[in-house]
């Protein structure tokens, strides 16, 4: 199979007919093999109804419901995993992405051999106060992954099947997936300047607080992408620093007064009155708790079992 098309959706009954025709006419004009795949993630409306339907006209859409909402990064990592195309294909279910970017995307994948095509919506529609914060998330995800995209959180991008299933998405880290890639070692990625649309139907499902959720999950993913193999260079450096620094300051107030009495020379205040004893007591004791972190951590499995384990109502193949 040439292409899997992996759309995640949450309350879209209105656009999935008018989506799933365009990429059926992209696909049959360009003679792609392909399927489909939707991923209902705990829609209330009658999305799932809609494909339903859509499937008895469309052999090649297949479908996975999830019993509630779990979020678009626990949608992307099912059907990851349920996808059999040579080149995978995401995008929104909004009809914001335009399927007619399939065939560059996948013959960028094909024939110059990227690991993933990004797509980048250079001229957008969004609100300023949508457009001003990515801008600014995307800044700084370049200068903390060294990735040179403009766009990381665009829905349209191209993978080689190699990456897909190789990769883990979970929390709300889809943002970063061409980050999760790279770690992974996926190093040659790319970017296609995309027509970004204006959304035709409903409203969108992202509210402020995924701007505070995308630097949570920025410093998650730098974190684990750099330390999750060494927990201990992190917590062990951080523990001996604070350790060294407090035993420094204990033994610089014990040779103080320690150099007075042998001198014979009156020193009126104790080692427990002055400050510097209970900073570098505290110090201290955060250095052994850090060190001690870091040999539990480095005993600890980061991929925990139930991690991306979802409950799926219904599936169609």
């Amino acid at each position: 199979m040439d292409i899997s098309v992996v759309i995640p959706l949450l309350n879209e009954e209105e656009s999935l007919p008018e989506l799933t025709t365009w990429i059926n006419k992209v696909m049959v004009e360009n003679g792609f093999s392909y399927e489909i795949l939707f991923v209902d993630d705990g829609s209330t409306d009658k999305s799932w109804a809609v494909i339903e339907e859509l499937k008895t006209e469309y052999p090649a859409v297949k479908a996975i419901k999830f019993r509630r909402n779990y979020g678009k990064s626990a949608a992307l990592n099912v059907a990851f995993a349920a996808a059999h195309g040579e080149v995978i294909i995401t995008m929104d279910a909004d009809l914001q992405d335009s399927p007619d970017e399939i065939p560059e995307l996948y013959r960028r994948i094909r024939e110059e051999k990227y690991d993933i095509v990004s797509g980048w919506k250079k001229k957008r529609y969004d609100p300023i106060t949508k457009t001003i914060p990515t801008k600014l998330f995307n800044a700084a995800t370049r200068k903390m992954s060294g990735i040179q995209l403009n766009d990381f959180n665009c829905g349209l991008k191209a993978y080689r099947k190699d990456v897909i299933k190789t990769i883990e998405v979970y929390g709300e880290m889809h943002r970063y997936i061409p980050v999760i890639a790279k770690w992974a070692g996926f190093h040659k990625i790319g970017e296609q300047v995309v027509e970004h649309r204006a959304r035709k139907y409903g409203v969108t499902k992202f509210g402020f607080s995924r701007f505070i959720n995308g630097f949570l999950d920025l410093l998650s993913i730098f974190f684990v992408g750099k330390f999750a193999k060494r927990p201990m260079h992190f917590f062990g450096s951080l523990g001996v620093l604070s350790f060294f620094l407090g035993m420094v300051a204990a033994i610089w107030l014990i040779a103080v007064k320690l150099y007075h009495i042998s001198a014979h020379i009156p020193y009126k205040r104790d080692i427990t009155d002055q400050p510097l004893f209970y900073i570098a007591l505290v110090a201290i004791i955060v250095g052994s708790q850090l060190f001690l972190t870091g040999f539990v951590a480095e005993l600890v499995s980061r991929n925990a079992p139930e991690r991306n384990h979802y409950l799926i109502e219904k599936e169609m193949h």
